[in-house]
């Protein structure tokens, strides 16, 4: 499971969840004329608010942020764990909803009881507001662009190198001066061009060449979101998955899209380049 992957939708499911998890240790409903400090059910004490409102938001949460950490995500009936997990949510806030109406489950329903019977407590209601704002983030995670965000940014890199990790030539990427190379003579070697006998060192003579103005020039980045990486040759069949928290190098630009280059040295073309982060 890579949790750099996790966006800011999935964020907001997992603390619903939390929250969840922490109504239901609290009142499952409230009497008239008890004090706030008498010992009341919790909504561990119904069966069927636990099994229907807070494990299904439980389990329903679980199963989203599961699938969208997975890289392929498992079917099971033609639908993915993220859309049971999304069913899932939704039961849970419906029947949330309908234990605020009747929180002791039409115990004093009966024949003969003029009284006002129980209200929903503190943990029902509490429970109601996160089955709501569960399943809100469930379903408008994969459509909302707010929520598509990566939910921990990638971290830049220290010192990003150009393709290959070669000293920089002609890829437009400053870096250190490297001694005695090709055009660097060493200091207080004579007879060498441009240097006097004293090796004192003079303003640089020879200059790398540099691209001209409209050429591409290779970047790192990293992808906010997972994204598919095709093969050079225009096949449909992604041959690796570009993941947030990692830093790709661009070496080409093929319109709109970019020929990037993994980790391990595949290459292929990024079509999707919206909201990427530039190293």
């Amino acid at each position: 499971m890579n949790i750099r992957s996790l966006t800011r939708g999935d964020g907001v499911v997992i603390g619903a969840a939390v929250l969840l998890l922490i109504a239901s240790f609290l009142d499952l409903y409230s009497l008239d004329g008890v004090p706030d400090s008498a010992d009341l059910p919790s909504l561990w004490a119904s069966g069927p608010v636990v099994l229907t409102v807070v494990l299904a938001g439980i389990i329903g949460a679980a199963l989203v942020i599961v699938a969208r950490s997975l890289p392929q995500v498992p079917k099971i009936a033609g639908l993915d764990l993220a859309q049971f997990g999304v069913a899932l949510t939704v039961f849970a806030a419906w029947s949330a909803l309908g234990n605020i109406f009747d929180p002791a489950g039409g115990a004093n329903n009966f024949e003969g009881n003029t009284s006002d019977g129980p209200s929903a407590g503190l943990g029902l209601t509490l429970a109601l507001v996160a089955t709501l704002l569960l399943a809100a983030a469930a379903i408008a995670t994969p459509l909302a662009p707010a929520l598509k965000g990566a939910l921990i940014p990638a971290p830049r890199p220290a010192a990003p190198q150009p393709y290959g990790a070669q000293p920089p030539g002609g890829y437009g990427y400053p870096g250190a001066q490297q001694p005695g190379g090709y055009g660097h003579p060493q200091p207080g070697q004579p007879g060498q061009p441009g240097q006097p006998y004293a090796g004192q060192p003079q303003p640089q003579q020879a200059q790398a060449p540099q691209p001209p103005a409209g050429d591409f020039s290779p970047f790192w980045f990293a992808v906010p979101v997972p994204r598919p990486l095709f093969a050079e040759d225009g096949s449909p069949t992604p041959i690796a998955e570009l993941a947030p928290g990692t830093w790709y190098l661009a070496v080409d630009q093929r319109g709109a899209a970019l020929v990037a280059q993994t980790q391990d040295g595949r290459r292929g073309v990024l079509q999707d380049t919206s909201g990427i982060q530039r190293g």
